[in-house]
């Protein structure tokens, strides 16, 4: 069985019930996720053995973070105790043509507080056979950048395979801030993950002839962007997510897996999604792509299992998805319908 490793931020997620806004609600729910974590529950949901790796309080909160990754086989046992809190993060779900809202509250988290001597990546990457993080992680400081840094090197001393989602995100660094740490750490990275605007939000590499707000997406450009990533880099597959946002409810979404190796663009068929919940859609689709590369599928066959996974996730609330490889599987042979299974 393959193992493997995620690292990244685990945040305490406060959202209003239902749609209502932050300005009329009275009362939260809470429930837990982050980029990382996301992606290692959907990797222990389909049966591989995944590791979380991040820094959490030793306090009841921080044990509530790690038991609800326990609760679906993550190992946490790599995960370091100490700090003062656990980052938050707002979240209000949009609706018809009202977008979501992201606030974060994440300063002076344990994880964003800590060192790179926190964390032995030697002892950590026992074992291991993929490594995957995202740009949200060394976007907390110049000392996650840091301790990015030092994992990466670990891991392709050790032979093991690097993922990376770009990520992007405004309200943590800026452009050239983004720019100039990915930039360092991508050269360490096999497989890059990016959607319609991080690659030109990190990189300045962006599609032609297409309008993501429009929902008009042109398939030659995205080639174009992948092939460039690679290029740059020396990536042996980038995989980019395209969503066509017709409204906060309603999305197209598919993706495309460039195989630098074989030189094959593969497109994904396309789902016409009614959205419960979004976020952690892009998390989703990477867990499905590194379980597809793990088990040995073809460049077309992993597209379209990452994307079916990714589909799935839209219909489920809060940030991890809850699927397994049998429903994802049928979804990505052609069943579609969501009637009722007796």
């Amino acid at each position: 069985m393959a193992k493997i490793v995620t690292f990244g931020e685990l945040m305490l997620r406060l959202q209003p019930y239902n749609y209502e806004r932050f300005v009329q609600c009275d009362h939260v729910e809470f429930t837990f996720g982050g980029g990382e974590a996301n992606v290692a529950v959907s990797l222990a949901n389909y049966g591989m053995e995944a590791a979380f790796v991040t820094k959490l309080p030793a306090h009841a909160i921080g044990q509530s973070a790690v038991n609800s990754l326990r609760r679906y086989g993550v190992d946490t046992s790599k995960i370091v105790r100490g700090g003062n809190r656990v980052g938050i993060y707002f979240n209000e779900k949009g609706a018809s043509q009202r977008g979501s809202v992201c606030i974060y509250d994440r300063a002076h988290s344990a994880i964003q507080e800590s060192s790179p001597s926190d964390f032995d990546w030697e002892k950590i990457f026992e074992g291991a056979d993929w490594f995957h993080f995202t740009g949200i992680t060394p976007a907390l400081g110049e000392n996650l950048v840091e301790t990015c840094k030092e994992a990466c090197k670990e891991a392709k001393k050790r032979g093991i395979k690097i993922s990376c989602d770009l990520n992007y995100r405004g309200k943590l660094w800026t452009r050239e801030q983004a720019r100039a740490a990915m930039t360092e750490l991508c050269q360490y990275v096999d497989v890059c993950i990016s959607n319609e605007e991080d690659a030109k939000d990190v990189f300045g590499i962006e599609a032609e002839a297409t309008d993501i707000y429009a929902g008009s997406l042109n398939h030659e450009g995205y080639k174009s962007v992948a092939k460039q990533l690679a290029d740059q880099f020396g990536f042996e597959m980038v995989a980019i997510t395209l969503r066509e946002s017709h409204s906060a409810f309603d999305n197209g979404w598919s993706a495309m897996l460039y195989n630098v190796k074989t030189n094959e663009y593969c497109f994904s068929k396309k789902y016409e999604l009614h959205i419960i919940d979004r976020v952690g859609g892009g998390d989703s689709f990477g867990g499905g792509l590194i379980y597809s590369l793990l088990s040995g599928k073809d460049t077309q066959s992993a597209v379209e299992f990452a994307v079916a996974a990714s589909a799935l996730k839209h219909s489920i609330e809060g940030d991890y998805n809850m699927v397994s490889v049998a429903e994802v599987e049928k979804l990505a042979g052609g069943d579609g319908s969501g009637r009722i299974q007796r």
